[in-house]
């Protein structure tokens, strides 16, 4: 059993820490939070020792692994700091804001010789795993087109106060929070990305970095793919994959439409997944010696790279940018 901290528990701190309950190799025992108060009744509910410290965390000898879920601009130093007192760590999406700071924040991890996760839950959803073994099975033939958009309105009244509305947290709009898991599908599903071009636009929402960002993608394998994301509009999660013979369309977490040349779109159904559970518990098998976490150094800092690729198109306003 991996005994963890998780290091902020905001909204999605406490999610990660609920999706963890009853897991066989990963158990949070404490928690960090610079407001105790706010998180006292959570706190008892889930048996957390609760602290301010991080330092004091990384020095107790009953804590092997911490989670992050703090601020984007603090992944690369607290990672560097888990790998320095070595400790596991499990950083959640975007592991970093840049290629280079991604790249510093592994190598420490290699140094250190302790295992890194990243919170890419979205490979685990069953219509995306669905579709990863019918790809490896030919059905697509050559792959054409990729489409992406994962877009919703949960956030958009929480105030231009919130950490997560920063300009420096949440550069072209929803890309952070919402699109990095739309790349990361793509480097997933149809292979590296090549470069990209992207803009971000201010439609509804008064954020200074926008709420509203479209991207075009080529792929390495000569594929095109086009990415949307928006702060503002009722939930949509959709990749659709088109290929020479198939198109394979994940419509939302548990459901697949497969779409043939004759005849009607044949829809599959899956139960639900716990994927942050399983995405946690990948990294929880890696640091116990148990295997590899489900996505290498190379596939992070790809989805990083793409995540920054954005950042720079959108600053330049639609330039194509090379990884």
């Amino acid at each position: 059993m991996l005994n963890a901290a998780i290091i902020g528990l905001g909204w999605w701190g406490q999610k990660l820490a609920q999706a963890a309950q009853g897991s066989p190799l990963i158990r949070f025992t404490r928690g960090v939070t610079l407001e105790p108060e706010l998180v006292a009744e959570f706190a008892t509910s889930m048996k957390l020792k609760i602290g301010t410290s991080y330092e004091e965390v990384l020095t107790d000898p009953a804590i092997d692994a911490v989670v992050l879920a703090t601020p984007h601009t603090t992944h690369r130093t607290l990672v560097e700091k888990a790998a320095a007192a070595r400790k596991h760590v499990f950083c959640e999406k975007p592991f970093a804001m840049s290629k280079a700071d991604a790249q510093a924040a592994l190598k420490a991890v290699e140094r250190a010789g302790v295992t890194v996760g990243v919170g890419q839950n979205f490979r685990f959803l069953p219509s995306i795993a669905a579709m990863r073994v019918l790809i490896d099975e030919g059905m697509l033939g050559t792959l054409m087109h990729a489409e992406g958009n994962y877009s919703h309105d949960w956030l958009a009244g929480q105030g231009s106060e919130h950490w997560r509305t920063a300009p420096e947290q949440s550069r072209a709009g929803g890309m952070t929070g919402m699109g990095i898991h739309v790349l990361d599908c793509f480097s997933y599903l149809a292979g590296p990305m090549k470069r990209i071009s992207a803009l971000s636009r201010k439609r509804a929402l008064d954020l200074p970095t926008g709420d509203t960002t479209a991207a075009f993608v080529e792929f390495a394998n000569g594929a095109t793919g086009t990415l949307a994301t928006t702060l503002k509009t009722p939930y949509i999660w959709r990749i659709a994959l088109f290929g020479s013979d198939v198109w394979l369309e994940s419509t939302n977490e548990n459901q697949l439409v497969i779409h043939r040349s004759k005849g009607d779109p044949e829809i599959r159904e899956f139960p639900a997944a716990n994927h942050q559970r399983i995405n946690l518990e990948s990294f929880a098998a890696a640091a116990l010696g148990r295997g590899k976490f489900h996505i290498g150094n190379d596939g992070i800092v790809h989805t990083v790279a793409a995540l920054e690729a954005v950042f720079k198109s959108v600053d330049a306003d639609g330039a194509w940018m090379v990884m």
